[in-house]
């Protein structure tokens, strides 16, 4: 297992400053992300390594010409260089399949949830 963080190749997003020995971890192991970079909210973090990510976009309906709301919700791996908790508000990044549900990998944390 390499001990040095490798270069992901995504722009505004900061490598994490621990180091893990998880394989599925984009920064140490050996997962690659490929596809689409998506944002969203983590929504769950009960699963062991990962997390449920809720995105809201707008969807274009053409009969009645107008924007409707709509969300989608993903589920993630979470490395422990990571450790993205509930609220956090994530970037996630699409790679190869690393469980029967789980395509995307959390790549950083934008902004922590506040603490109470």
């Amino acid at each position: 297992m390499p001990s040095v963080t490798k270069n992901v190749g995504i722009r505004g997003v900061e490598p994490p400053t621990t180091i893990c020995d998880d394989t599925k971890c984009p920064w140490h192991g050996s997962v690659r992300v490929r596809g689409i970079i998506l944002r969203g909210k983590v929504v769950k973090a009960k699963m062991k390594n990962t997390v449920v990510v809720e995105r809201d976009y707008l969807y274009y309906d053409k009969k009645y010409m107008r924007y409707e709301k709509r969300r989608s919700r993903i589920h993630a791996h979470n490395p422990p260089c990571v450790s993205a908790k509930e609220g956090d508000e994530v970037i996630i990044g699409e790679t190869r399949p690393l469980s029967k549900t789980v395509h995307f990998v959390v790549i950083g944390v934008v902004k922590r949830a506040k603490e109470d």
